[in-house]
Order: C-alpha cells, then structure tokens, then sequence
C-alpha cells in the first residue's frame, strides 16, 4: 500500500515521506557506521527504503536525519533506522523528526507500535514508547552479525 506523501516544515527543517527524495547513498553512509546496522550494503539499504514508510529530514535539500517504519498500514509498525548527523543534534530536530512519525495519518491509527533501541530512550518515551518488561512476552531473533557475514560468503 502507499500512502500520500506527507510534508511537515519547521523554519528551514523539512520532514518528507517522499520516496523519491531520499538520498540512499547518504542514508547508507550513516547506517554503515552505525550501532545497528554497521557494514550494511548499499542494495540491502535501497531495498529496505523500497519497502518501507520513510521519514526523511532535510536541510536545504541536505538529507540530515531519517527515519522508516515497516508496517503492514493496518494494526502495526515498526521504527527503525532512526538518526539525526552527529553535527546537526542538539537542536530539537531528533525529537521534531519523532513527533513527525507519529503524527502521519496511517501511523496514528495503527494499534501497535515497535521499537527497539539502546540510545535515547528519553526521547521515545515522550511520544508514548514503553519498555516490554514482561516475561516471555516478546520474543525475537538478532543477527547482529549478518551484513559481514553476508559479505564474507559473497567474497
């Protein structure tokens, strides 16, 4: 399903679902070095964004943050690849980008929200987010290791 495009301003901040709009090879280049993500390819990346509702965050047409759900745009999302550069935080613009997710018009009718970070969980938890601290209530597989070990096997 696609939804409409959505745009959301802030001074010279510009929040986008456009698709079209979002620059792959910067957004590869944070995710690459990130926590989460770190090695990630280039097409892994493009795929994921392809199939995804993502959040774009701009400044002057310079992507500086983004954000995506993967969702079924029924009863559940879930956020993932969040970041604002390193150079651009401490501005409100994480937070701004959060409340923008939050605010599109499928996300907010959605039942079920999911998360999963080490980082800011002060900022999550302003928009509602809660930790899962129930037993044997959520249950997952990681594979922290998967992007290197993709590319050793492809080399």
């Amino acid at each position: 399903m696609m939804a409409p495009v959505q745009h959301w301003h802030n001074g010279e901040y510009v929040v986008t679902t456009d698709k079209s709009q979002m620059d792959i090879g910067a957004i590869h280049r944070y995710l690459t070095r990130s926590s989460w993500a770190a090695g990630i390819d280039y097409a892994t990346v493009a795929r994921s964004i392809e199939n995804s509702l993502n959040f774009g965050l701009f400044h002057q047409q310079q992507q500086i943050g983004f954000a995506r759900f993967i969702t079924d745009y029924a009863t559940f999302a879930y956020l993932c690849d969040v970041y604002v550069l390193e150079e651009c935080q401490g501005k409100g613009l994480g937070g701004w980008l959060i409340e923008c997710c939050q605010s599109h018009p499928v996300v907010n009718t959605l039942r079920r929200l999911l998360l999963f970070t080490s980082t800011a969980p002060w900022l999550y938890q302003k928009f509602g987010y809660q930790p899962v601290n129930k037993p044997d209530y959520a249950w997952t597989i990681t594979r922290p290791d998967i992007y290197q070990a993709n590319r050793d096997v492809q080399t």
